[in-house]
């Protein structure tokens, strides 16, 4: 082979190469820093976000961290109420959860009869979903109250007969909070039912 075939294709491969470095490392930039896709698994955030709805999430609204440390680099936002955020499942933290905030530090949390409250007010929710609106649980239905600590929040799903949350397995830490909810990419049950008018909607 010619020398400067050789050196042609050899710097062919380079190029491809270097490319490719670059992609990886500009989309673990992103996935670590900017956003991340996350797809809803179950019927915890009924009717705001379907089982098959695939979602974007903002990482660097509440801050950014370096990876695999707890050292933030840019400390963000706190959560607010009402916010629906991404985070580690407080008692398995490889899990990711997804639930609105309810409560914030300091906030006083109470259910009385499936109704909110929240620092001794009741909290009108036009979120919400109740399946089983006659059936009153203990836990569920009635909890608290209970006030929320510092570095702590308080979630619920939205789907609220039918979420395992903080009423069930307390608080969540604020490190473990890992993005907010931004806005939807995809949304299908299957090939036969894309779901057109979900595509691209905020999340709220």
């Amino acid at each position: 082979m010619p020398l400067n075939l050789y050196q042609k294709k050899k710097s062919v491969l380079r190029e491809y190469l270097e490319a490719l470095i670059v992609a990886l490392a500009l989309a673990f930039f992103i996935r670590t820093f900017l956003v991340q896709a996350f797809k809803i698994p179950s019927e915890s955030m009924l009717s705001t976000l379907m089982v098959g709805d695939h979602l974007l999430a903002s990482k660097c609204v509440y801050g950014v961290t370096i990876p695999f440390t707890d050292f933030r680099i840019y400390q963000g936002e706190d959560p607010a109420r009402g916010d629906i955020i991404i985070f580690e499942y407080p008692r398995d933290p490889s899990v990711d959860y997804i639930k609105r905030v309810i409560g914030v530090p300091g906030d006083v949390i109470e259910v009385r009869n499936k109704q909110l409250i929240r620092n001794g007010q009741p909290v009108k929710e036009s979120y919400t979903r109740f399946t089983n609106p006659k059936q009153i649980e203990p836990v569920r239905d009635n909890f608290g109250p209970v006030t929320v600590p510092e570095g702590k929040y308080f979630v619920m799903g939205d789907n609220r007969d039918n979420s395992l949350d903080s009423r069930f397995w307390g608080f969540v830490d604020r490190r473990a909070i890992r993005a907010k909810a931004w806005r939807i990419y995809w949304s299908w049950e299957g090939i036969q039912n894309i779901r057109l008018d979900r595509i691209g909607k905020l999340i709220r």
